[in-house]
């Protein structure tokens, strides 16, 4: 594959990595099930989990998904820039998410103690979910598909500047007729009368 026909696939994996991180940041990363005799209505079991699991890692995924968006529609230095957030993005996602288990599990203790269950912590031996290893390996792939853009970028295809803002348009040789015309219609003149 050559550096242009990069552009499609590292933008597919950095859209596909933001969103499997967004959807594991608002899944239970740590859940806990212990014997619940003693309380009534509850015959065996008594789960714990809290939900969502990391507010700023949502945050920092949406925020990643976002860059993504920019990527698709700028030229090369800029293009360039935004990749290099979505590394930052990605490298703070990893070091939230790397860090969560233990702040999981004292926000846990919080909710024992408010709800007065009687259990603690040690008690319910929490243990991490899927989900936390799915957000380890997702803020992992934001992070790499980030860094391959911002190496890959000066080579991507740029979007044509009949985008641009009419100010930034090149300006075209004024014995062209067609664009004469447009100009006119725009000037409320009727090219019919």
């Amino acid at each position: 594959m050559t550096e242009r026909g990069s552009f499609g696939p590292v933008v597919l994996a950095g859209l596909a990595a933001a969103g499997l991180l967004t959807l594991a940041a608002t899944r239970p990363w740590l859940v806990a099930e212990s014997p619940a005799s003693g309380l009534s209505g509850y015959d065996s079991v008594l789960t714990v989990d809290l939900a969502p699991s990391s507010p700023v890692v949502t945050a920092l995924a949406l925020a990643s998904l976002a860059s993504w968006g920019a990527v698709l529609v700028t030229r090369s230095p800029v293009r360039r820039v935004v990749a290099g957030l979505g590394v930052l993005l990605g490298v703070a996602a990893l070091l939230v998410t790397a860090t969560a288990p233990a702040t999981l599990r004292s926000a846990m203790a919080d909710s024992l103690e408010r709800a007065g269950t009687g259990f603690t912590v040690g008690d319910l031996d929490p243990g991490l979910t899927g989900w936390w290893w799915v957000a380890l390996v997702g803020s992992v792939l934001v992070t790499v598909a980030a860094g391959a853009a911002i190496r890959l970028a000066p080579a991507w295809p740029e979007m044509g500047s009949r985008y641009d803002a009419p100010g930034q348009q090149r300006t075209r040789s004024s014995g062209d007729e067609s664009l004469d015309l447009w100009r006119a219609m725009d000037e409320g003149e009727d090219p019919t009368a």
